[in-house]
């Protein structure tokens, strides 16, 4: 790149960042572990208004995650205008409404894929009562992670439990407000191996498609069999325009929901390439950007920062493809030329400019650091001592 290009991309970089945004889930902020054990760590809010504040600390830091994804039952109060209220008070906002089909005992054969039409009805009803949780919130999507499947060959009809979830999600869908969302995600093993009932993007999308313009695809990074090129997926979603969220972690062997970037930043470089190939990153662009995360021994705060980190930095990172030049070598068939401009971005080290971001909004140029530098994590754990734990299932 002759310097006057590189300033150019350098000027445009700055400007995408600074209107780049990022969900946060509180979950998060619990407790969490394996199916082995889950971790207790000193600090961890004992409600949801004591998450929100833990995300607001977050987007103090890296001013960059503004919203909090809410989880149902997990997340629920008495009065959601007041938890709303709190979260404007703490500078953020109520972000996607996540439904919970996974934890009733009804839901052992199926919830929206059920036999008995009882149990479609009750699973129906808790995402008429996340919709409820919208409106009083101000939120904008419900979010479903459909648990669905089955274990044996046999076990149930793999047809009949498609048009059983086509039928429950247009029971959810008509219920929804013009302004609303409906992004449904997929996962293509566990809780079940033999069939899940939403596998994969193509069998996301056939559902939205059918539903409506209100349906979109969220996709999570670590949903997804190893070796699957997750940056085409993304370029396809984009090309129909169905891509509607992501969830980010990473995974080394299954859902780790690790720190999104921690077993391969490339991966979240080249995701981040073609959602800026589309220009995808406006904020009116439909894409939101979310991370589903469960932190089960690292501190839970500092582990939302870093991942907020690692999503920036993917981010500048594909905003410094020099697009004429890479669209030049593709034209002429110069293969490994086009690669090396790939590459060329990749191995730029983006932290500096990142700091001047965060400086120019007068935010400390390293989060991470000045976060443990502060003092916070020793206060809150000092102060919040008795009550319950927030952790899976509260």
């Amino acid at each position: 790149m002759t310097d006057p290009r590189a300033r150019e991309l350098r000027a445009r970089a700055l400007e995408a960042l600074a209107q780049q945004t990022i969900e946060l889930p509180s979950w998060a902020f619990g407790n969490a572990g394996t199916r082995f054990k889950v971790f207790s760590t000193p600090g961890v809010p004992r409600d949801p208004f004591e998450k929100i504040s833990d995300a607001a600390v977050v987007h103090r830091y890296t001013g960059a995650a503004p919203r909090v994804s809410l989880h149902i039952p997990w997340d629920l109060v008495d009065d959601f205008g007041k938890l709303a209220q709190h979260a404007a008070e703490e500078g953020v906002s109520i972000g996607a409404i996540n439904s919970n089909l996974f934890q009733a005992d009804e839901y052992k054969l199926g919830s929206l894929t059920h036999a008995d039409p009882a149990v479609r009805a009750k699973a129906v009803a808790h995402h008429v009562q996340c919709i409820d949780v919208m409106r009083a919130t101000g939120s904008t999507d419900l979010k479903i992670w459909l648990p669905d499947g089955t274990n044996y060959p046999g076990q149930d009809d793999i047809r009949d439990r498609q048009e059983r979830l086509a039928e429950s999600l247009q029971q959810i869908y008509a219920e929804l407000d013009p302004g609303h969302r409906l992004i449904l995600e997929y996962k293509f093993y566990e809780p079940y191996f033999y069939t899940m009932d939403i596998p994969d993007w193509g069998t996301s999308l056939l559902h939205c498609l059918a539903l409506g313009e209100q349906a979109k695809v969220v996709l999570d990074t670590g949903h997804h069999a190893p070796n699957t090129n997750i940056e085409f997926i993304v370029a396809q979603l984009l090309r129909v325009g169905r891509l509607g969220a992501f969830d980010f972690n990473s995974r080394f062997y299954g859902d780790d929901d690790l720190i999104v970037g921690a077993a391969d930043p490339f991966q979240l470089f080249r995701i981040m390439n073609e959602i800026v190939r589309a220009d995808a990153l406006r904020p009116d662009s439909g894409v939101n950007f979310m991370l589903d995360q469960c932190h089960n021994i690292e501190e839970k705060i500092p582990g939302q920062i870093r991942s907020v980190m690692n999503v920036q930095e993917a981010t500048a990172k594909a905003l410094l493809v020099d697009r004429e030049a890479l669209r030049a070598a593709q034209q002429s068939g110069d293969v490994l030329g086009a690669n090396g401009v790939l590459m060329d971005a990749y191995n730029t080290d983006v932290r500096p400019l990142l700091a001047e971001l965060r400086e120019s909004k007068g935010l400390a140029g390293d989060p991470y650091r000045a976060y443990a530098a502060s003092g916070h994590q020793e206060q809150i754990a000092t102060e919040r001592v008795g009550g319950q734990q927030a952790s899976w299932g509260a």
